[in-house]
């Protein structure tokens, strides 16, 4: 890696400036067991016998002229054996302490001391070197993972391995703190070829990793600060039921029997987005004689044919785009197509074609709530071709159902939703005309099976899922919250 620089204002003391480069180093490469800062004249170097104790032994080289060198002799007579010293073409060494000595303490104050005799400069180079090594245990960070009943682990150089547990941060004990050699090591050991070139080239890139018996992960390797970076966000090998989600069961059902037409699982990143729409592709799998199609980015959740037979693509490496996956799905007989999500004007069009022609098809997006979806998807068009788009989400839309994760009673995370039903005149009206509001208020409607958060939380509360301040806490409109609890609440008119 290359040097780096730093500005740190001026200092009279080397081990002040070490302290500093060294924090540096932490954060962005890990601990260094050897230290090397420089600038003009001045070069000096610090070791430590291993990653958690202070610097032990320096050397100072001083270019200066001889009158200069002259005088810094002078300065370290009564230094004893806790600095030795030599010149060599021009350039005077000191070394702490003095060779055969010892006294780490000593060589510190007398690094300081000879400090005290330079001016030492404002701005200096920088860089570490002998940082940690040894390569990182995958299948311990996976017993983590299964330890802690952890959903990511995020490895970051400078620090020990970090897991998300219901949604909090935690910082493990696993290891000592890592270094960017160590995770760059690993990055290099699980990463397909072609994904670890992506990474090598462009910095960043995503791929699935299967640790044999305790799991999946998506992996995702990115450059920060000139340091590599990975995160694991973990999947079982077996594919959770709607029980095991606490999803429920007659919607996930209804809609695992659609057979064409578009469902969207939308939410913020992490919500379970990938969960619900394994749930849906599972239950399928054992109930339809059918062929799915799965396009991902990249593959998740693993399937084994069972009822029906399976086919996961993987953009990257079986495909280059989504839309044009999409098109090519056509062309080998699907049932049911999985669009991992739906992130350009080309997928969604490709999408919405698919589901117009007989095929149900699957996806995902972010979005933080049902009504807002459709919105969102014509928002991804060019003006002229917006209406058209309504026009198609109302013969193709079939359902989209937004989550949120929120802290389950006893402990664990269980999914929130909003569920938005094509199923009335109110809301096909509304999707034409691109009315937010005209849909919440015809998910609302005594026809409709749609259900706003503010109904699902109070379910949830009443069935003794989640504390009343969870729900609260969650309701997107607290009075409305409130005014269901009290029994108060009356569905809005639809507007004529």
């Amino acid at each position: 890696m290359s040097e780096l620089i730093a500005g740190i204002g001026h200092h009279k003391s080397l081990l002040k400036v070490a302290a500093i480069m060294d924090k540096e180093l932490r954060k962005r490469r890990g601990t260094p067991k050897h230290l090397r800062v420089w600038a003009d004249g001045v070069d000096f170097e610090a070791e430590r016998p291993d990653y958690e104790k202070d610097f032990e032994t320096f050397t100072l080289r001083v270019s200066t002229e001889r009158t200069e060198r002259d005088r810094l002799i002078a300065g370290i007579g009564d230094l004893g054996d806790a600095c030795d010293h030599h010149a060599e073409d021009g350039v005077l060494i000191f070394t702490f302490p003095a060779p055969g000595a010892s006294d780490a303490v000593a060589a510190r104050n007398a690094v300081d001391a000879i400090a005290q005799l330079l001016v030492l400069p404002e701005v200096w180079h920088f860089d570490g070197s002998k940082y940690r090594a040894e390569p990182i245990d995958v299948e311990m960070l996976f017993k983590g993972l299964l330890q802690y009943k952890a959903s990511d682990i995020h490895l970051t150089p400078g620090q020990k391995p970090i897991f998300r547990v219901d949604n909090k941060i935690a910082i493990s004990d696993l290891t000592g703190a890592l270094s960017s050699a160590q995770i760059y090591d690993l990055i290099k050991r699980i990463a397909p070829p072609q994904y670890f070139a992506k990474f090598e080239k462009h910095s960043q890139t995503s791929f699935s990793y299967h640790q044999a018996g305790l799991g999946y992960a998506r992996a995702s390797a990115f450059i920060k600060r000139g340091a590599p970076h990975l995160t694991f966000r973990y999947l079982p090998e077996k594919v959770p039921s709607f029980d095991d989600l606490h999803m429920p069961t007659e919607i996930m059902e209804k809609l695992a029997k659609t057979h064409n037409g578009l469902v969207l699982v939308a939410g913020m990143t992490g919500s379970g987005k990938s969960t619900t729409v394994a749930a849906l592709i599972d239950f399928i799998n054992r109930h339809r004689n059918c062929h799915i199609l799965t396009i991902e980015d990249p593959v998740e959740y693993v399937h084994e044919n069972k009822k029906a037979f399976i086919s996961q693509r993987s953009l990257g490496e079986d495909v280059e785009t989504f839309a044009e996956a999409v098109e090519g799905a056509l062309r080998h007989d699907p049932d049911v197509i999985l669009v991992g999500e739906m992130r350009d004007a080309d997928t969604i069009r490709s999408a919405i074609s698919a589901a117009s022609t007989g095929h149900l098809v699957l996806s995902t997006l972010h979005a933080n709530n049902a009504y807002g979806v459709v919105n969102r998807i014509v928002s991804f068009f060019e003006p002229v071709e917006r209406e058209l788009v309504r026009q198609q989400l109302v013969d193709s839309l079939r359902c989209v159902i937004c989550q949120r994760l929120v802290p389950k009673k006893g402990g664990g995370r269980v999914p929130a939703l909003e569920v938005l039903f094509n199923d009335v005149k109110s809301i096909s009206k509304a999707i034409v005309s691109g009315d937010t509001l005209g849909l919440r208020i015809g998910m609302q409607q005594t026809l409709s099976a749609s259900m706003l958060f503010e109904f699902y939380l109070h379910r949830m509360y009443t069935d003794g899922l989640i504390d009343l301040e969870i729900a609260k806490e969650s309701a997107p409109d607290l009075d409305m919250f409130d005014q269901i609890l009290m029994g108060t609440y009356s569905v809005p008119r639809m507007a004529h």
